[in-house]
């Protein structure tokens, strides 16, 4: 079922206003965010670049917002809420992770007919790397490339003790303020009752058991002092997949993909560009 979200502010920074709308299957409800990008040219027969970005648990789509703005010139951007983060509402119970992936493929098999919506580079940050491999495996028409942004969970420390160390840890390294800001936002907006819910189903996922079914072009990124997928993990990940290469961002911690968004937008670029 496809139903409209409602309206609301604009974004900070001068992001502009995207297309919205909801998918849902019973209480599991999935909202979308569309940024056309740059007007095509009809001379040009390429395929326009086109991104989808599944945030990690405990934040929203407002993660990408630098990822985004970096990136409008350059791509149409597909974002989403999954269900009980950002914009989305709470259900009942949480899904598996493939369980998220198959919702995800499933709202955009629903908007592909009224949208164009064709084959995209999906972008995961933390869980949502774990969504997006499941995603590209199991649905691999829908997905042209994959990049991995700090993917969880590292398999040394599959923990709900270890995790929350390395969480506080990565919290208190030197992080930006506007990560800090971001982050506390949208660890609030979902609130620690669905986050407990959601971090049992995240930590019962082996990522590493899913990428060597990856065979899309992939590109893993990390934060060199990222505590909670530290880059030794992430080499792991970038080894275990078919197609892959590894990048190591300077300085920034797990949310790197809220402070350095326009880094990781130039890199993501380079990448596709070679």
């Amino acid at each position: 079922m496809v139903k409209r979200a409602r309206n609301q502010s604009a974004y900070a920074g001068g992001l502009p206003e995207p297309e919205r709308w909801a998918y849902a299957q019973g209480d599991h409800e999935l909202r979308c965010f569309r940024w056309a990008g740059p007007a095509s040219d009809a001379d040009d027969d390429t395929q326009p670049l086109r991104f989808l970005l599944v945030h990690g648990i405990g934040m929203g789509h407002l993660t990408f917002v630098r990822f985004i703005e970096a990136m409008l010139p350059h791509a149409e951007i597909i974002a989403v809420d999954l269900p009980g983060f950002g914009d989305s509402t709470e259900p009942e119970t949480p899904l598996s992770i493939p369980d998220t992936a198959s919702l995800v493929a499933d709202a955009l098999a629903a908007a592909t007919a009224e949208r164009g919506i064709g084959p995209l580079i999906a972008v995961g940050h933390s869980m949502g790397a774990q969504v997006v491999a499941e995603l590209a495996a199991a649905h691999p028409e829908l997905v042209g490339g994959v990049v991995l942004f700090a993917p969880s969970v590292n398999a040394a420390e599959r923990t709900l003790k270890q995790q929350a160390r390395r969480m506080v840890q990565d919290l208190f390294a030197g992080k930006p303020p506007i990560a800090l800001a971001a982050g506390v936002y949208e660890y609030l907006r979902t609130g620690p009752r669905w986050f407990l819910k959601k971090l049992g189903p995240t930590l019962e996922h082996s990522i590493e058991d899913v990428l060597p079914s990856v065979q899309q072009p992939a590109l893993v990124l990390v934060g060199s002092r990222d505590r909670v997928t530290p880059p030794e993990w992430c080499y792991q990940v970038a080894l275990a997949l078919p197609n892959a290469e590894l990048t190591v961002l300077g300085g920034p911690g797990h949310e790197a993909m809220i402070a350095e968004g326009e880094a990781a937008a130039e890199r993501v670029l380079h990448w596709l560009g070679a």
